[in-house]
């Protein structure tokens, strides 16, 4: 009998190795969300496919973004873990949503025209219905909860607005508005300095670095650009290496660092081997982990067909639901 409060569901693109940013923006907050409630997590294949210009990788980067995932901490016997294209109904309902979808409402959304100047010589079918894929991913699994941070509110609105279109064209109820669980997002700042964390910036730290390889990026950190010299004071509240430290650091590293990065009685290479020294112990379980399951991929496969698997039959069950509201043969 299941006693949580209600189903959460969140996907992510196959982005193969996950990195802190997505961790500590996504991942940490899947395993905490599982000990409540009824967790479905995806990996969102197909809406790679609206900008990818390849897919030699795509089959390894899904496995390794779901070995990743279950290193950190996603169990499946609690979670439903599955890839999106493993549950052909989604597309099913995707095709029969864009039927009360105006596409002037696509079109005229802040995010289509972002990934616009992102892909103008791709501008495919695919990406101006992103939205509408989106939503069919949600309300296919009869989600209660999506967890998001407060940007992407206008997303979740959007799949409510979806439902509510279908709702009242075909007179049913049988699509569930899902409901936004605004979450704390941190947003990571890469090594850079400047931009968020991300893969196509190269200003990431990979979860599954070794060691050595951590060390070495958070050496290349940028840090306070005023402070030029050893005896400059530097100013740890515009530092991108002392936010990590509050993440990865103790209270008593943390306020050490605040206190002498400001004195200058300690400098930023210090500083910077502290860090690399905090993140790598921080790391070492999940890398442990993660070395283990490596060892093991067809487990990893089985996880995800066995997550399908479950993932189908809540699927079949609302596509009945769906098919009959609309009166299909």
């Amino acid at each position: 009998m299941n006693l949580k409060p209600g189903r959460v569901f969140s996907g992510a693109r196959p982005t193969g190795r996950q990195h802190l940013g997505n961790y500590l923006g996504a991942i940490k907050n899947y395993v905490a969300l599982q000990e409540e409630y009824e967790s479905i997590y995806c990996i969102v294949d197909l809406h790679a496919l609206t900008t990818l210009e390849s897919t030699l990788d795509l089959r390894q980067n899904c496995f390794e973004m779901a070995l990743d995932w279950l290193a950190a901490g996603l169990d499946p016997q609690k979670s439903i873990i599955f890839i999106q294209s493993h549950v052909p109904q989604v597309t099913e309902l995707h095709t029969i949503l864009s039927m009360v979808t105006p596409l002037g409402k696509l079109t005229d959304l802040p995010t289509f025209k972002e990934k616009v100047r992102q892909n103008e010589s791709n501008v495919n079918y695919g990406l101006v219905g992103y939205p509408v894929l989106m939503s069919a991913d949600i309300v296919l699994y009869k989600t209660d909860l999506v967890p998001v941070g407060i940007d992407q509110a206008p997303h979740i609105e959007f799949a409510r607005e979806t439902v509510r279109s279908f709702n009242y064209w075909y007179k049913t109820d049988v699509l569930k508005e899902p409901q936004m669980k605004v979450t704390e997002v941190p947003k990571v700042i890469g090594i850079d300095g400047v931009n968020k964390m991300s893969k196509s910036l190269n200003n990431h730290i990979e979860l599954a670095a070794t060691p050595e390889e951590t060390q070495q990026r958070v050496m290349s950190m940028v840090t306070d650009p005023q402070r030029q010299r050893r005896t400059d004071p530097g100013n740890p509240d515009i530092c991108n290496v002392y936010a990590m430290h509050k993440i990865f650091s103790s209270p008593e590293e943390v306020e050490m660092v605040n206190r002498e990065c400001r004195t200058a009685g300690i400098g930023c290479v210090q500083c910077k081997k502290l860090l690399a020294q905090n993140m790598n112990a921080y790391l070492a379980p999940f890398r442990e982990r993660r070395n283990m399951l490596d060892q093991r991929p067809d487990e990893i496969w089985d996880v995800l067909e066995d997550g399908a698997k479950r993932a189908r039959v809540i699927a079949q069950e609302t596509m009945r639901e769906v098919r009959a509201a609309i009166g299909l043969p």
